[in-house]
């Protein structure tokens, strides 16, 4: 049984050396144990050596996980002006390329990636995921869920999209600082609440939008279970029969396209895994652990799997025969 994370980041050394060069918007300390913060609002994150070396995070993946696909994460390159996004992009795909062939042995390497794109500038995303499909492998993009507060429906991104569904990308969609994020900078309220609803407003939005019937060859996935849709739907489903303007892109309710989405396994609760395959099969889920966030768990993420009532084949699946699939391995 392959055992494939599907959500997990990492930070490319030369990436952190130019973030604390001077030319990027993030700002950059050093904690007590030599490890960099990357700020923003309501969070940071924390550099740790699995987050930026990937021979630690090899050692790591010795205690029971055969391939990690990593992405890069908050803030991300968006945050910058579009010529630093740009160059920065490239060098993160760059290294994300490196590092799969650096870990590879004969046809199989330990990690494989999802690029990360100069959001800010669609353009040069159009560009960017060109080449890191065509020319470095990548199999598709990680998107934040809002780029400066603007929605992923916007048809400023319909040419990224054109050109996903041309290559039929995975377009994989993770959370960023949401819209008021100003009420969740206590308690570490942004990565523990607004994370899950930005992802659950952006993914309702698409689907409302008629972005996956537009662009019917793009492989959506959402991150953290995504967010609250199995346990909105309903909702959802409702406001599609009440309101006019709910079916004005879209014929079927919004649960029939969302149930055609994937969801990542970052949600460590029984109950809440079993609502996610109840609404969309256990052929969407996959499995993913957060590594190395301080809210992630490569053992929850084990443990939540293999405690789960599926039968063998389902969890099989959900460990890593789905992945597999999505990725063409």
């Amino acid at each position: 049984m392959s055992i494939i994370d599907f959500h997990n980041h990492y930070y490319p050394p030369a990436y952190l050396k130019a973030l604390q060069s001077g030319v990027s918007a993030v700002e950059v300390t050093i904690d007590d144990h030599g490890n960099a913060r990357l700020h923003y609002p309501g969070d940071y994150n924390i550099a740790v050596p699995g987050q930026r070396d990937l021979n630690v995070r090899r050692k790591m993946l010795d205690l029971g996980i055969d391939m990690q696909v990593y992405t890069l994460t908050t803030p991300g390159t968006h945050v910058e002006t579009p010529a630093t996004a740009a160059r920065l992009a490239s060098l993160v795909n760059d290294e994300f390329a490196e590092g799969i062939e650096a870990h590879r042995t004969g046809q199989t390497s330990r990690f494989a990636a999802l690029a990360t794109l100069p959001l800010n500038d669609p353009a040069a995303s159009v560009k960017e995921l060109d080449r890191a499909i065509r020319q470095l492998n990548l199999r598709g993009a990680m998107l934040f869920s809002n780029v400066n507060h603007v929605a992923l429906a916007d048809e400023r991104f319909y040419p990224l999209y054109e050109l996903a569904n041309d290559l039929e990308a995975v377009l994989y969609i993770h959370p960023t600082h949401p819209l008021g994020v100003e009420a969740m900078t206590d308690f570490w309220l942004m990565p523990l609440v607004g994370f899950l609803f930005d992802t659950t407003l952006a993914a309702s939005k698409l689907v409302f939008t008629g972005v996956p019937d537009r662009f019917p060859k793009i492989t959506w996935v959402l991150t953290h279970l995504c967010g609250a849709i199995p346990y909105l739907a309903e909702r959802l489903d409702r406001g599609y029969r009440a309101f006019k303007e709910c079916r004005v892109n879209i014929d079927r309710p919004p649960s029939e396209y969302l149930k055609k989405f994937y969801y990542d396994t970052v949600n460590f609760n029984p109950e809440a895994l079993k609502l996610a395959i109840a609404f969309a099969g256990a052929d969407h889920l996959l499995a993913g652990s957060d590594y190395a966030h301080q809210l992630g768990s490569p053992r929850l993420m084990l443990e939540s799997l293999r405690a789960l009532d599926v039968s063998e084949e389902d969890r099989a699946a959900i460990l890593g025969g789905n992945a597999a699939r999505l990725l063409r391995l």
